[in-house]
């Protein structure tokens, strides 16, 4: 019986692994900002895209975002076994071991700046690594225990995916791609401010001055709200640019309109549950948002 136990362990230990490896990556987070990625690839050029710096140019990223994501969970290893949302993550649970993760973490990283540097160009990999800088240390490892306004600042590194996605095709800056920049930092804070508000007793049991926690719960509604007015003026940015035409205009319209509605019920009309029908709204709001982009972009050139 041990024998037949030991075998099961041994067949089923790989999977496990792998899984959790994966897990530490954050794969849907980066599956949505590698949309926002290829929307910034595709607006830099008015035609068809070159496949090299495509492919090395989303592949790399996406390695280096896996790699800020694992070294998210690494830090945040002790206070992430404290609280319900994340205590069953691989580091916390020990499917993972601390010198392994930071050994994945540190490889991915690098693998991801070698195929940025060498396949896109260098401009893309050390922006690509100043936002990992800017996520897994800046952000996670002092903004967020310093200050109530961690996720406004370090919002900074998480908006800069459209940037990279330009910069990897054009190898240059431009005007227009920062505008990209400004929308998603513009939607981090409602966004993340609605998950904070629902799991605001989990981060003042580990000491985390989230918004809610520092401020109480109706200051961040009303943040939340005056954010969301905020992100509709600067989702109208590309159309006053004549960088997006009348299909962009009318999606982010209806998008902006139904934000703000859902953040004036959380002021106004809170009920169980709002603030994470919230959060969940606001991921389809950006993934739309930037497929608008896309549509417009491609039907009117």
């Amino acid at each position: 019986m041990n024998k037949l136990l030991s075998i099961g362990r041994s067949h089923t230990t790989p999977t496990l692994q792998w899984r959790a490896y994966l897990e530490m990556t954050k794969p849907k987070v980066v599956a949505l900002m590698l949309l926002t990625v290829l929307v910034g690839m595709c607006l830099a050029v008015p035609g068809s895209l070159p496949v090299k710096p495509l492919i090395a140019g989303l592949i790399g990223i996406a390695m280096m975002a896996g790699s800020a994501a694992a070294f998210n969970h690494l830090i945040d290893r002790r206070i992430d076994g404290l609280m319900a949302r994340t205590y069953n993550r691989p580091l916390p649970k020990g499917r993972v071991l601390v010198s392994r993760a930071l050994l994945f973490a540190s490889l991915l990283g690098a693998v991801g700046f070698w195929i940025l540097y060498a396949f896109t160009n260098p401009l893309t990999a050390w922006l690509t690594f100043a936002s990992l800088i800017g996520y897994a240390v800046i952000y996670t490892a002092y903004l967020k225990r310093a200050t109530a306004q961690n996720i406004v600042i370090g919002g900074l590194a998480g908006a800069m995916p459209p940037l990279l996605g330009w910069t990897a095709i054009t190898n240059q800056f431009h005007g227009h791609a920062l505008l990209l920049v400004i929308i998603i930092f513009t939607w981090t804070p409602p966004h993340f401010w609605a998950l904070a508000i629902h799991r605001r007793a989990e981060y003042a049991k580990v000491d985390i001055p989230m918004l809610p926690v520092t401020h109480g719960v109706e200051f961040t509604k009303t943040c939340i709200l005056l954010y969301t007015v905020l992100l509709a003026l600067a989702c109208l940015l590309p159309v006053l640019v004549g960088m997006c035409g009348p299909i962009y205009f009318v999606c982010s319209s209806l998008l902006s309109t139904g934000f703000i509605y859902k953040a004036w019920q959380l002021k106004y009309q809170d009920r169980q549950g709002l603030a994470m029908q919230l959060f969940r709204f606001s991921i389809y709001h950006l993934m739309l948002l930037f497929m608008a982009l896309l549509v417009d972009h491609y039907l009117l050139i």
